[in-house]
């Protein structure tokens, strides 16, 4: 029982201050709607008022704060890239996630682990090599380490993969790190509404009116606003949302599985990740072993999990962690994977004019939540897409300009 509810419980006028305003109704109009209450469209909404002073900005969130895939990934945040815009982008981020807890003034329990990338073969270690040398370039850290190197920051694990996988090498990243993605979330949304920002849970965008090609007005659950700005940051949700206003993309949707273990004494300091056994796994503050994998291999548009997501799990960790053999699964559940045929996100301006994207991040959306909401908020500010995301826009599918991010992509993570 918290003590703050031992204290107020049982007086019946305590007024206690909210997290988040619960505005009573929505306004007539607005100057930017962000259609998706997670940390992308909070993120936007924080810095439009905090470095733009655009604060007649409302968030629609059909649930609740953090509901969709905010609430549903693994949490973890790097930098090593294979393209230099990817490099740039994330990089960006992690700088900015350093400082966020004092930022937001909200502890998002961010804590720099490093992360390791296993290699279990020569092709896979050449890829490593690759990207070591595009992240050294472009000052990120990051450098093939041999299988000693790993043991000695991972004691625990079996080089041997039981036999079946024999570890070879690993592309370290230092500053790969993990945070409370929930944290995170309610951190820019306290903030937003501090600064004016209305955020209105279980509100849901219908209908996007447009007239000319630009945007009129956002038809909700409750009620119609006017606007001539709109922002889509709905992550797995982005095919629906795109259709109301008649665009196409070639953004796929499909099931992204994860689960936690019950909390057991720490033991893993660091973050390890296989492709080649499609996992990746860390610890939590709390004891808990959060570990997940590829995205499933038919596209869907569901949240549940499947029994055969952690017994294929269940067998491919036992290979790199034998004594794990008795250790209970406590929860799991699955996100919608909005995936991008080169790997990389769709950000920017459209040829619908004030409709802004902000999609297509797969499994790697939270580690780019303070880069996103920044440049997005600049693009929208300006009417012009940030230097940072111009390589992401979405005609460089017609161009042929795409990305290529697919190398780095580390069972997505």
């Amino acid at each position: 029982m918290s003590l703050r509810l031992l204290k107020y419980g049982f007086i019946e006028n305590h007024s206690e201050e909210k997290w988040i305003p619960r505005p009573e109704s929505l306004k007539k109009k607005y100057d930017v709607v962000i259609i998706g209450g997670g940390g992308h469209g909070l993120a936007c909404a924080y810095y439009l008022a905090k470095e733009h002073n655009i604060t007649n900005v409302v968030v629609l969130e059909k649930n609740y704060v953090g509901a969709g895939n905010t609430g549903r990934n693994t949490t973890i945040i790097r930098s090593n890239y294979l393209t230099p815009e990817g490099v740039n982008f994330y990089n960006e981020s992690l700088r900015l996630f350093k400082n966020l807890s004092e930022e937001l003034e909200t502890n998002i329990f961010y804590s720099e682990r490093g992360h390791f990338t296993l290699a279990h073969s020569e092709s896979t270690l050449r890829t490593a090599r690759w990207r070591a040398e595009v992240n050294k370039h472009l000052s990120v850290e990051s450098e093939v380490v041999s299988p000693e190197e790993v043991k000695k920051a991972c004691p625990e694990i079996d080089l041997s993969c039981g036999g079946n996988h024999a570890i070879e090498g690993a592309l370290f990243h230092a500053p790969g790190a993990v945070a409370r993605h929930d944290a995170v979330a309610w951190g820019y949304a306290k903030n937003a509404s501090a600064l004016g920002v209305e955020i209105h849970q279980n509100t849901e965008a219908l209908d996007i009116k447009i007239e000319a090609g630009e945007i009129k007005a956002v038809k909700t659950s409750n009620g119609e606003i006017e606007t001539n700005v709109v922002l889509s940051a709905v992550a797995g949700y982005t095919p629906r949302l795109l259709n109301l206003v008649g665009l196409r993309s070639p953004i796929d949707i499909y099931p992204l599985q994860a689960c936690v273990t019950e909390p057991i004494k720490p033991w893993l300091n660091t973050i390890i990740v296989s492709g080649s056994l499609h996992l990746y796994v860390s610890q939590s503050a709390r004891g808990e072993l959060v570990m997940g994998a590829s995205v499933d291999p038919m596209e869907l548009h569901n949240n549940r999990s499947t029994f055969e997501f952690v017994s294929a799990l269940s067998n491919q960790i036992l290979d790199l962690f034998p004594f794990l053999s008795s250790l209970k699964i406590n929860r799991q559940w699955a996100g919608m994977a909005d995936m991008t045929p080169d790997f990389a996100p769709v950000m920017g301006t459209t040829p619908v004019k004030g409709f802004f994207l902000d999609a297509g991040w797969g499994t790697w959306g939270f580690k780019a939540t303070p880069v996103s909401g920044k440049t997005m908020a600049n693009t929208i500010a300006t009417n012009s897409n940030d230097p940072l995301i111009k390589s992401f826009n979405l005609d460089r599918f017609e161009n042929f300009q795409l990305v290529g991010e697919k190398g780095a992509a580390a069972v997505g993570h």
